[in-house]
């Protein structure tokens, strides 16, 4: 008898549960800039060298988890893109304008 996610879910361990969804949004984050790479046709060394990097370091940004937000900023500009950061709060989403320049 096959079981959904949610009856596995409910078994875990809270702290097996919660490195598993770290892990999860991870490589969602690796998947998405990597993505968004190519999606503009860009190779990793196309990519780098605009941000005036080395391809292997390029390559550890697209699979690490966690980046400061103005190497996140100039990566997306980069790509051609805009970053933009949004707080989802209790009363409303907030735009975080602090980092608009950053990078």
């Amino acid at each position: 008898m096959a079981r959904n996610f949610k009856e596995l879910e409910a078994k875990m361990p809270p702290e097996r549960l919660a490195r598993a969804k770290v892990r999860a949004r991870e490589a969602m984050a690796e998947m998405l800039l990597t993505e968004s790479r190519k999606e503009v046709g860009l190779t990793q060394e196309d990519l780098a060298q605009a941000l005036g990097i080395k391809q292997p370091s390029l390559s550890k940004l697209e699979s690490q988890g966690d980046m400061q937000t103005s190497t996140l900023h100039r990566l997306v500009a980069a790509l051609g893109g805009e970053l933009e950061l949004s707080a989802h709060m209790p009363g409303g989403d907030v735009r975080i304008r602090q980092f608009a320049g950053a990078g």
